[in-house]
């Protein structure tokens, strides 16, 4: 199932830049599976079961997360984004701080000065990096206190996922944004050997993706298209849900492939897949990576919807299993 590939990728932490765990363990399993798998030079992976690939689909298995930017004179830590996201949503999150010698050290994330009962402004405190700060689970009241336990500036700071699938078939965990769709690739993968074998169809795990240049380099040159698969948009002012996949024309940096696009409508419709059609105002992909760094290929944009963005996330295994169909449709097609 769907839900538990997801479980499986997004229990090894991999923010933008320290993506190596994730990544070695897809070319094991895929290795192990018969598979052609490439690592491209800056540890992206493309995965394949035939040379000369003409149809790519990608996902990215980076995520949001966090580096130590300052240690604090009370051993507090202020933190620097990696990806961007509302501090609010993360605030009171448990966190995992790891060491160049791979030591882990555990906190949570907190505004500063967080107790209601000496702190009247709690409540309408805005949550800033200035004014949030990680607490360790250490008894340390200094900066050296901090720094005797290994840490350091520009240390990794892992947020907990607090993965969780529901009765309901929801599916309630940080990062679906993209280990959603990641998940859907090695449900593909693991499962559907023969389908891919038959077509000229290759899948890449992007890391870089939310620092703004997965794609941009390192999918193979005989590629003539591109599907992203990437979480799409639930909220105002748009039509996706937790139960759809998204098809989406256009985001922030500008439109997809007219024709590539089109198809996925059709297929949908042909095949009463689920679907929505939705501009994504405040959003980039890979794909606008690839084509911003001189990409040949066309490229479209699909994603199971996801709620609360970058922030406490959560879809449906209805959406799920729709971003999929409509992904093995596609294939067989090519």
């Amino acid at each position: 199932m769907i839900q538990e590939f997801i479980k499986e990728i997004v229990k090894i932490d991999s923010p933008s830049g320290y993506t190596d765990n994730a990544i070695n363990h897809l070319k094991e399993k895929y290795s192990q599976m018969g598979y052609k798998t490439k690592f491209t030079n800056k540890k992206a992976l493309f995965v394949s079961a035939n040379d000369n690939v003409k149809f790519a689909l990608s996902s990215h298995v980076d995520t949001l997360g966090a580096m130590v930017k300052n240690i604090k004179s009370d051993g507090t830590i202020k933190i620097t984004q990696i990806g961007r996201f509302p501090n609010n949503s993360f605030e009171g999150e448990y966190i995992r701080i790891i060491t160049r010698d791979k030591k882990i050290i555990t906190g949570t994330f907190l505004l500063n000065n967080p107790s209601s009962h000496v702190n009247k402004d709690v409540a309408k405190t805005e949550r800033t990096e200035d004014n949030m700060s990680i607490r360790l689970d250490a008894e340390v009241k200094s900066a050296s206190d901090t720094e005797n336990l290994g840490i350091e500036i520009g240390n990794y700071i892992f947020f907990n996922p607090r993965y969780e699938y529901t009765e309901t078939g929801f599916v309630k965990t940080r990062f679906l944004d993209d280990k959603a769709c990641v998940g859907i690739f090695m449900d593909i993968l693991s499962n559907h050997k023969d389908l891919i074998e038959k077509h000229s169809v290759g899948f890449y795990f992007s890391n870089y993706e939310e620092v703004g240049h997965g794609a941009a380099y390192g999918i193979p040159e005989s590629v003539e298209e591109l599907l992203m698969a990437d979480m799409g948009v639930v909220g105002e002012d748009v039509k996706g849900d937790e139960y759809s996949v998204s098809i989406c024309p256009k985001d922030s940096i500008g439109p997809y492939d007219y024709d590539l696009t089109n198809e996925l409508v059709s297929i949908a419709k042909e095949k009463k897949i689920n679907y929505k059609i939705d501009v994504f105002p405040y959003y980039g992909s890979d794909g606008s990576a690839a084509l911003s760094a001189g990409c040949g290929f066309r490229v479209a944009l699909i994603g199971p919807g996801v709620s609360a963005s970058h922030g406490v996330e959560r879809t449906h295994i209805k959406a799920l299993n729709a971003t999929k169909e409509l992904i093995m449709e596609i294939i067989q097609r090519r």
